[in-house]
């Protein structure tokens, strides 16, 4: 054991001659142990590249009325903000050298005195490294422990970094302290002294998540590195020797004894014993300059932290940087800090939390940023990249404002969700995510208020798997039938009834087999009607789409939902391999919603939502984005009469009326609901669209009975969107939108059945089975049995589709008026009244002298052929030589020759 002390001592002898040597070749360096322990330290690796620091990413938004930014918030495992030499107070370099290397501009990187030292305290004590570095030894630590850190994946193994670095004891340490030393040689070698002094006070730690001046200063002082004092230098200079135990954004530190006692607070009425070894301030206590209470005054609740404060001053003092009244001054001043805690993570970014989140989750999800979540994950939070956000902070402030005055954090006994999402349609830009809950990061605690889901988007951005969309989806049943040729003014039977079988040529057919047989039910137990898919759609008729749907492939109609961006909330296509899918019973994300409405406002140019419009790194250079792309999907034809139809919806009668903030901005819309439990609205004018979500985020409360701030929760999604498209029409205004195509729009004839003769019901279904809306009207007298459709109106024949046919049944009285012109009068009565007819009277005489010599029937009234009730007077008109003028000798039942008008 002695043999091998005595080893080690010549070594560390023979090394502190060598760090002489190589910093000073002027003195001689003999013996042959000096000459082995020269090898050995010139086969030290000597190249150490300075690896880019740990810096923030920063998120940014676009200021109101301004091309200038705005701060949002960072992401960073060290908050560091590097300064250039000269953005750092003179007074900073002083502290810093005085207390951590007064030879630094001599030596070539280490200290030799300094060095010598340290080995010798570190073989009397056989434990810690102590002491000793120069700035440049120190600045190669820092680059080792940052080297460390960035690879370790756990808290335990960054602290193995710190340790290994910095506490290594025995032969272990003396040889990392070699190896330290041949670094800062080197780094001598190829950086000037004020880089490498201006590398270090970027990269040092000053406690906790604190690092590099700058940071420090501004999180515990509230001020930039080039604003100081000499006070607060001296406190940040002393923080770097032991950085959690003088950290001074915790009173006592965040290190403890054994009792958890903080190393740092207060001591019981006596000087810290780290303060009493200053013989400066020992005699300041002495001569009465100051006196104890004035320094436990000055060191309340940062005992430590102040003695080491005292230590910095006093070297200072001793190198002729400060005056004796300077530094009595700093002394007695108490340790003032002003806590400012930077922004980080998306708590941060108050106002626009969640679209923080869906930011993030860009970030750590494209391959953009890195081809594993590990290397974009690093990126994020160590890369340093400056990145400016889509977001248009004013109308996110008011659709934020909105959803907080409409939609509370939670409501009793209902998993309450809602949110908003603004984009821009033809950038697919996100202007604006808002939504109900407060932002927790993680768990929410079991606590409704709390969510880190962002309800606006999918699982893979912010972690949420949709709603189900409800009528909002019936959209792409409107443009499968558009992109199938046929016109929002053709009929469709649109009855309540079950629909037995629909196309799909991707996954086969689908055949209603369900006991009982599934059928579309309306709102309100609407029961349906042939009509047109423009009435289906501003009344959204939910047996009218799927009976649409029924004229057309399953399989389209997915393929117009993907070509458009919308899949499932969990990224899967949209299966569409049921019915019901086409009215919305498939879990969307809001903003795919407002994307594909967006869609349709643009033309049919679909863009891929985006939340980044530029990412720079710290050099400068700007990073190639996400690939998002604007695409033509649709027919500009097909979307201009889309949105002919969806106006619609917008107006007085449609659904959506109320959510129209009627401010001279054309809108195409829709509402949805599904269940009783999700409700919707979406609209978007030729510049932005917008989605609203009201619902259960989990669960099937009927939101028709539940109640908020006095509003059922169904309608609050009225209010909250029209406010927002309100704001955003403020904002970006919007033009009217293309006419619609003719061809489209055209009236089409179709053929109407004549059901004359078939009983109501019978032709009533024969009628709407050929896609007529019927109405029964009053009975009418008919010669046909009671309750047979005596006659239509219009007729059989080809009419206009949409066209309302009116059927009247008989009512059994009705006889045909037979044909009795030519017949002897007194013949012709007398056969009308065998006929049926109970009042018939000889009529109108006309006055002829080639009449027979009996007068003869000419006409009745009502015409022969026609049928009448049998009660209906009959009146018969004749011909006769003579009427009678006014003689009423022979007036009777028989008028005779003499006519009259009996």
């Amino acid at each position: 054991m002695l043999g091998g002390l005595a080893g080690l001592v010549g070594l560390s002898a023979v090394a502190g001659v060598l760090v002489t040597a190589t910093v000073t070749p002027a003195i001689a360096v003999s013996g042959a142990a000096a000459s082995s322990a020269i090898t050995m330290f010139d086969n030290l690796p000597s190249v150490l590249d300075i690896d880019r620091l740990m810096l923030p990413t920063t998120l940014y938004a676009k200021k109101p009325d301004s091309d200038d930014y705005v701060e949002l918030t960072q992401f960073y495992d060290q908050n560091r903000s590097p300064v250039e030499f000269d953005e750092i107070t003179p007074v900073m370099y002083d502290a810093i050298l005085s207390s951590e290397d007064p030879r630094y501009y001599q030596h070539g990187g280490v200290d030799l005195i300094g060095t010598t030292r340290a080995v010798l305290s570190n073989l009397r004590g056989g434990g810690e490294t102590q002491g000793g570095s120069s700035i440049s030894q120190q600045y190669v630590k820092n680059i080792l422990v940052q080297r460390c850190e960035a690879d370790a994946q756990t808290e335990e193994e960054k602290y193995e970094c710190w340790t290994a670095a910095t506490t290594a004891a025995g032969d272990e340490g003396i040889q990392r302290k070699l190896q330290e030393m041949r670094y800062a040689i080197a780094l001598e070698q190829k950086y000037s002294k004020n880089e490498i002094l201006l590398g270090y006070l970027n990269i040092a730690n000053f406690g906790g998540t604190t690092y590099g001046i700058d940071a420090a200063a501004r999180r515990y002082f509230g001020v930039s590195a080039a604003d100081l004092s000499l006070a607060q230098a001296a406190t940040l200079a002393g923080i770097v020797q032991n950085p959690n135990t003088y950290r001074i954004d915790m009173k006592a530190g965040s290190i403890t004894n054994a009792d958890g006692v903080g190393l740092n607070g207060e001591p019981d009425g006596e000087v810290d014993a780290a303060a009493g070894q200053l013989a400066a301030l020992d005699n300041l206590l002495a001569d009465g300059t100051i006196d104890q209470e004035q320094y436990l005054a000055a060191a309340d609740g940062y005992t430590l932290t102040k003695g080491r404060q005292l230590y910095v001053l006093s070297r200072m003092l001793d190198d002729g940087k400060i005056t004796r009244d300077q530094y009595v001054e700093a002394v007695i001043a108490p340790i003032t800090p002003k806590i400012t805690s930077p922004k980080t993570g998306c708590s941060a970014a108050t106002g626009a939390e969640y679209y923080c989140q869906y930011v993030r989750a860009v970030i750590e999800n494209d391959p953009a940023f890195g081809a594993t979540i590990d290397e974009r994950t690093e990126l994020l939070r160590r890369g340093g990249l400056n990145v400016y956000t889509t977001l248009d902070w004013s109308l996110q402030k008011s659709a934020t404002e909105t959803m907080s005055r409409y939609a509370p954090s939670s409501i009793a006994d209902m998993n309450f969700g809602s949110t908003s999402v603004s984009v821009e349609a033809d950038t697919g830009r996100v202007l604006a995510i808002a939504q109900n809950t407060k932002f927790r990061d993680g768990d929410n605690g079991g606590d409704p208020n709390y969510s880190s889901i962002v309800y606006a988007g999918d699982l893979t951005h912010g972690g949420s798997i949709g709603f189900p969309a409800g009528s909002t989806f019936k959209l792409f049943t409107l443009l499968g039938w558009l992109e199938e040729g046929h016109s929002v003014n053709e009929v469709v039977n649109a009855a309540v009834r079950p629909p037995m079988s629909m196309t799909n040529t991707c996954a086969g057919n689908w055949v209603n087999n369900s006991s009982p047989l599934w059928k579309p039910n309306n709102f309100g137990e609407v029961p349906g009607y042939a009509g047109t898919p423009m009435q289906f759609t501003a009344q959204s008729l939910n047996s009218g789409f799927v009976f649409m749907a029924a004229e057309l492939d399953l399989c389209e109609i997915q393929k117009i939902a993907t070509k458009m961006g919308v899949t499932l909330g969990n990224g899967e296509e949209v299966p569409m391999v049921n019915a019901n899918e086409v009215i919305g019973s498939d879990a969307i994300s809001p903003l795919a919603i407002a994307g594909a409405y967006g869609t349709v406002a643009n033309n049919g140019i679909y863009c891929e939502p985006k939340v980044i419009d530029k990412v720079v790194d710290p050099d400068g250079n700007e990073l190639a984005l996400p690939e998002r792309s604007c695409e033509q999907v649709l027919d500009p034809a097909v979307a201009a009469t889309a949105a002919y139809a969806l106006q619609g919806v917008m107006q007085n009668g449609g659904t959506g009326s109320t959510a129209n903030p009627r401010d001279g901005v054309p809108l195409i819309g829709k509402t949805g609901t599904h269940e009783e439990s999700q409700t919707w609205v979406v609209e978007s004018s030729t510049k932005v669209a917008t989605a609203v979500w009201v619902g259960n985020s989990i669960g099937e409360r009927d939101v028709f009975k539940t109640w908020a701030n006095g509003t059922q929760v169904a309608y609050l999604r009225y209010s909250i969107a029209r406010e927002i498209q309100g704001a955003a029409n403020a904002l970006y205004g919007g033009s009217a939108f293309p006419s619609p195509d003719s061809n489209l729009t055209r009236q089409v004839l179709i053929e109407m059945p004549n059901v004359v003769g078939m009983t109501v019901e019978e032709a009533t279904s024969t009628l709407q089975n050929a896609g007529f809306q019927v109405i029964v009207g009053s009975a009418v007298d008919s010669d046909v049995a009671k309750g047979v459709v005596a006659d239509q109106d219009p007729p059989g024949g080809l009419v206009n589709g949409g066209t309302v046919v009116t059927i009247f049944p008989s009512n059994g009285a009705g006889i045909t008026v037979p044909d009795v012109a030519g017949r002897n009068l007194d013949r012709a009565i007398s056969d009308l009244r065998r006929a049926g007819f109970g009042n018939v009277q000889a009529g109108t005489c006309t006055q002829s002298d080639d009449a027979g010599n009996n007068p003869q029937a000419t006409g009745t009234s009502p015409a022969a052929g026609s049928t009448t009730n049998r009660n209906t007077a009959i009146v018969v008109d004749y011909v006769a030589r003579d009427c009678g003028g006014d003689d009423d000798e022979d007036e009777g039942d028989n008028p005779g020759n003499g006519g009259g008008n009996g």
